[in-house]
C-alpha cells in the first residue's frame, strides 16, 4: 500500500513538472512562462519530496532502524521549505527585471505599471 502512495506522489510530481516544461515552451511571453515555471515546478517538487519523505519514514519504521532515514526525511523537508520560500522571490526578481528592461506583457491593453518602476 505504501508503495502505491509513493508512486502516486511521484506521478503527480512528475506530471506537474512536465506541465511546467510544456508551459515554458507554449506560453507567449516571459511573464506567463515564469508563472508556469514557478507554480508548476514548486507544486511538482513538493510532491516528489513528499514521496521521498514518505519512503524515508516507511524505511525507518518497517525496514531498518537506521537514523540515516530520518536524516534524509528531515533534509527533504528542509528542501521543500527552502524551495517554497525562494522560488517566488526568484520569479518576482526575474519578472521585475523583465519589466524594467521594457518587455511588455503579451496582449496587455492597459499598463498599470507605466511610470512606477
Amino acid at each position: 500500500m505504501i508503495e502505491w502512495t509513493i508512486g502516486i506522489f511521484l506521478a503527480i510530481g512528475v506530471t506537474f513538472n512536465l506541465l511546467a516544461s510544456i508551459g515554458i515552451l507554449r506560453f507567449p511571453d516571459v511573464y506567463t512562462r515564469i508563472h508556469a515555471a514557478t507554480k508548476c515546478t514548486t507544486f511538482g517538487t513538493i510532491f516528489i519530496v513528499l514521496a521521498t519523505v514518505t519512503y524515508s519514514i516507511y524505511s525507518y519504521y518497517w525496514v531498518q532502524k537506521d537514523p540515516a532515514w530520518i536524516t534524509i526525511g528531515i533534509h527533504s523537508a528542509l528542501v521543500v521549505i527552502f524551495l517554497v520560500l525562494t522560488n517566488p522571490v526568484g520569479a518576482h526578481a526575474i519578472g521585475r527585471a523583465a519589466r524594467k528592461s521594457g518587455i511588455r506583457p503579451y496582449g496587455a491593453v492597459i499598463d498599470e505599471l507605466e511610470g512606477r518602476l
